[in-house]
């Protein structure tokens, strides 16, 4: 009985062995945790590095200097601050179930992780806005859509994704009701963001639910556009020349590749987010009782929207992808390489 119990003491581990009201900590081998931290590090580098290449492509680019291209530029940005900022940070309560870093700098990765996914989300959303202007009121997209209304876009972004996620966390508005089972359930060595059911549902419209519903309905009316000129051009390809044929050719390969890109724009998106935000709203619900280990798993699967980001905006269109070359190869420090001319036709 002795030993058993000896045993039994010894393999329980906390996060801080000697420290009363420590977490308890998960055991784990230690190739399970190699295998997290590779696949967790391949991520981050992924995220930061596709996202540094699109960001750096636009600044140095003269000919990518556009408006869209200053919304996607302010879209690299928040997702590279978030796989330089916040992954490390998650990586390692992921990997180790502990947070060694304080409590103050959990409340600051908390809204900081919170701020940096919502502009993420609200960045696809206006480039949702300027994608359905370009192509549903093209003659009127230039006196539409200028620097000066991509600047209120990226700050509305911005300053709204740091008020919400600042705002929620600092005030503790999101424990309202629920404080009693917080310090019960309290201990040194946990890093949560938890909702009360108000706010569970609250953050779930304001920082998923609206954006998202308004991305996706544009979207469905691009595409609805899209097959609409697709079905114009074929009623009157039989009418036409043959050369006018060829040219009708490249535009309804053009809209059906955009088609197809907006599909995979709100396939990857909800894929990555949707299942993060439900857990969120039912959580309170079902009295907290979601696995923490499914908890954490559903934050990385939205994190990774931002590792698919890059590869989507930017490996999809020929003048990112020669900017990308230009900028492996070192090509980028020779004189004058800001100037390099990237396409020739107007996109």
């Amino acid at each position: 009985f002795i030993m058993n119990s000896t045993t039994e003491f010894e393999e329980m581990q906390y996060c801080f062995q000697y420290l009363e009201g420590s977490c308890p900590k998960a055991h784990r081998t230690a190739v399970i945790k190699v295998a997290m931290y590779i696949f967790m590090v391949g991520t981050m580098l992924a995220t930061v590095s596709g996202n540094l290449m699109v960001i750096i492509s636009i600044a140095h680019f003269k000919q990518l200097h556009s408006p869209t291209n200053f919304l996607t530029l302010s879209l690299g940005c928040a997702d590279c601050l978030l796989g330089a900022f916040v992954m490390p940070y998650s990586m390692v309560r992921s990997v180790e179930t502990c947070w060694y870093f304080g409590d103050l700098f959990c409340k600051i990765h908390s809204s900081l992780d919170m701020t940096i996914s919502v502009a993420s989300i609200l960045h696809l959303t206006f480039i949702a806005v300027d994608r359905y202007v370009a192509i549903c009121d093209p003659l009127r997209y230039r006196s539409k859509i200028t620097t000066f209304v991509v600047a209120i876009f990226i700050g509305i972004s911005w300053i709204y994704s740091l008020g919400l996620g600042f705002g929620v966390v600092f005030s503790k508005i999101n424990l309202t009701g629920i404080e009693e089972f917080v310090i019960l359930n309290s201990c040194v060595g946990t890093c949560f963001l938890i909702f009360n059911k108000h706010w569970g549902v609250l953050a779930a419209l304001l920082a998923f639910l609206i954006p998202g519903t308004v991305m996706i309905s544009l979207y469905v009316k691009i595409f609805m556009v899209a097959s609409r000129h697709v079905r114009v051009l074929n009623d009157t390809s039989g009418k036409i020349c043959a050369r006018n044929d060829h040219k009708r050719k490249i535009v309804e390969n053009r809209e059906r590749k955009a088609a197809k890109t907006l599909g995979i724009v709100m396939g990857v998106f909800l894929i990555c987010w949707l299942p993060f935000f439900m857990a969120t709203i039912i959580d309170p619900f079902i009295g907290f009782s979601t696995p923490v280990i499914l908890f954490d798993a559903l934050v990385w699967f939205g994190y990774f929207n931002s590792t698919c980001n890059p590869v989507i905006y930017g490996f999809f269109y020929p003048w990112f992808q020669k900017a990308f070359k230009i900028i492996i190869t070192g090509k980028v420090f020779c004189y004058n390489s800001s100037s390099t001319h990237l396409f020739t036709d107007k996109h």
